[in-house]
């Protein structure tokens, strides 16, 4: 990023190929809209590229980047509360076919597991939609980005024993949510190191 602000395009241009990915992958599991998931991780980069002249190396580039995704993101779950109508791009049946390309699992799974795993990545996605928003960004930052706690404080804009409760909620109302739906059995022979369950809570 220092090299970006120097006016190296390719160095820009790495740090694109590097983060596209995981902020299109974020803005989706927030937005459940494929189209306005890639039009955001877009914006995100503009502001970027944009903010390279100002950009002061006193947090991690990851850490600048998902703060970054986060205004972006927040901005546009305000503007659809506003304008509901505007919202609806796309129908159901396309979000749900374009839900895969969000993680790409290198497992191998026998037909029987990758259902099962499928079907529960799915009730755990509709346990996160009904979280509070924050609760929801600093849940995924966690799962999905890795970030530690220290990074998704920062991104937040929280302290840290603030971020830790924040995450610490969203784990035990997904877990309550997703309770009776786990009670039924159905997911007794699937081994803990493949449940994305695991990963999330």
């Amino acid at each position: 990023m220092l090299r970006a602000k120097d006016g190296d395009l390719p160095a820009f241009e790495q740090l694109v190929e590097k983060y596209k990915q995981p902020v299109l992958n974020l803005m989706f599991r927030m937005l459940r809209d494929p189209s306005e998931a890639e039009d955001l991780a877009q914006a995100v980069f503009v502001r970027v590229f944009q903010s390279a002249s100002r950009y002061e190396p006193s947090a991690k580039f990851s850490t600048w980047i998902y703060t970054i995704a986060r205004h972006v993101c927040l901005n546009e779950i305000r503007r659809r509360s506003r304008h509901p109508s505007l919202s609806i791009d796309s129908s159901q049946t396309d979000r749900e076919e374009a839900a895969p390309f969000q993680f790409q699992d290198h497992k191998s799974f026998t037909p029987t597991q990758a259902i099962l795993h499928s079907e529960l990545e799915a009730k755990i996605q509709q346990a996160l939609d009904q979280l509070p928003d924050k609760q929801r960004l600093a849940l995924l930052l966690c799962r999905q980005e890795e970030l530690s706690y220290e990074q998704i404080a920062d991104v937040l804009g929280l302290s840290l024993s603030a971020t830790k409760s924040l995450i610490h909620r969203a784990r035990e109302t997904l877990k309550l949510k997703l309770k009776p739906y786990l009670q039924t059995g159905a997911w007794n022979q699937e081994s803990p190191e493949t449940t994305p369950l695991k990963r999330c809570l």
